[in-house]
């Protein structure tokens, strides 16, 4: 095990994150926004994205099996090339096919390979670099992905008001050629593990092996997988559909003046979970899991001002400026909280179990997701002219949460 944290691999691997996450957040920004600009439904922008999200659900826990018995590496190549491939096909057909049908499907292969791909990148830190740099590399990680989350919508939001669709596809592609390039190069140790029976049985096994460790030999962890799959459920679903809805259908603002802040939007997210990830970096060793259920209190109590905005404030200026300023301290304390958790969990799990448990992990928080997006979609539909109710609505649910959080994490 590397004892230094900047090793070859782990270098590579960082810079293939950078590539891929921001082809990644690219091409999952402006298909959705481009499906709510041909539409202007809300309950169809939810139902998609909702619909997009169960691949990924099943897929994932098939990426862990997988990073625990093949290379990690290889996963990651082939996932890359194969994002590629479906992103060129979408190019190449959108144009000579129903659109809707198309779009659907291109973006439930995009969330499957990502399901099934993230896996293999968290299960190659404890891999990479030594056990008392692992908030480090997860604070690194998790900077990449919102440096990339950062980017990625404000540069394709601006290409595709001005340019359209297309070209932001092709850039899209050769990020992932890229990133596929680089991560050839990378060398994860492995070791094959022995399996009885044929593929199913030992993917049955694993699955098992890890639902036990986390009811049983770490219940704090399962206790906690609740936690985030209700603020997935109350809270991140509600942001996903909202930011999207308001900016471009509710608060009044010209359409390609209202794509480009949507855009920007989705920067401010990604700038919250940059600077949270840069401080669960610099400042790893002052945070204490046992006190992340602040973080979670202070992520909902920040959805109170949104609500108060669209009831108090008629500038659709006005109401942008606090949306985005909330979601950005929404982000800085996921962030902080998301690192907290992974570190722990990659901690205290075995290092054969490490990509199994974290697939686990993903795949049941991920399940709240699309049921969340449906949700929300509906409820904004539901409530025209009201939309402040169901911003309030998902503050109160997260409030109640956050505070259920905090005593389970206290006794960590």
């Amino acid at each position: 095990m590397n004892q230094k944290l900047f090793s070859k691999d782990f270098t590579l691997v960082v810079i293939g994150q950078i590539i891929s996450l921001f082809g990644n957040a690219a091409i999952r920004f402006v298909l959705p926004l481009y499906l709510l600009n041909l539409t202007g439904s809300s309950a169809l922008y939810g139902t998609v994205t909702a619909c997009a999200f169960i691949p990924a659900i099943l897929l994932s826990p098939v990426g862990g099996i997988a990073a625990d018995r093949v290379n990690k590496r290889n996963i990651m190549v082939i996932l890359d090339f194969l994002t590629a491939a479906v992103i060129m096909a979408f190019s190449l057909l959108m144009d000579g096919v129903r659109l809707i049908p198309l779009l659907t499907v291109t973006l439930m292969l995009l969330y499957g390979f990502a399901g099934a791909y993230q896996p293999s990148v968290q299960a190659s830190i404890p891999a990479l670099v030594s056990k008392d740099r692992f908030m480090a590399a997860n604070s690194i990680i998790n900077t990449i992905s919102s440096f990339a989350s950062l980017t990625g919508p404000v540069l394709g939001g601006i290409v595709y008001s001005a340019y359209g669709l297309k070209p932001v596809l092709w850039v899209c592609v050769a990020c992932f050629i890229l990133s596929a390039i680089m991560e050839i190069f990378i060398k994860i140790p492995f070791k094959k593990q022995e399996s009885a029976g044929g593929i199913l049985s030992a993917a049955r096994a694993d699955f098992a092996e890890s639902i036990r460790f986390v009811r049983k030999e770490k219940p704090v962890i399962g206790k906690a997988l609740f936690v985030i799959c209700g603020i997935n459920l109350f809270l991140s679903a509600m942001i996903i559909v909202a930011l999207p809805y308001l900016v471009t259908e509710v608060l009044n603002l010209e359409a390609s003046q209202a794509n480009r802040l949507y855009g920007f939007a989705e920067g401010a997210l990604a700038a919250g979970g940059l600077a949270g990830g840069i401080g669960a970096g610099i400042f790893s060793d002052k945070f204490a899991v046992r006190d992340s259920g602040n973080l979670v209190i202070a992520c909902a109590v920040c959805v109170f001002p949104i609500s108060a905005v669209l009831v108090l404030f008629s500038s659709g200026i006005v109401n942008y400026i606090v949306i985005i300023i909330c979601c950005f301290f929404i982000m800085v304390c996921s962030t902080i909280f998301t690192v907290q958790m992974m570190s722990f969990i990659q901690t205290e799990t075995p290092q054969n179990l490490i990509g199994k448990v974290i697939a686990v992990i993903f795949t049941i928080s991920m399940c709240s997701q699309p049921l969340g997006n449906a949700l929300y979609g509906v409820l904004f539909e539901i409530c025209r002219g009201y939309e402040y109710a169901v911003v309030l609505f998902s503050g109160a649910m997260s409030l109640v949460i956050a505070f259920r959080a905090r005593n389970i994490f206290r006794h960590i």
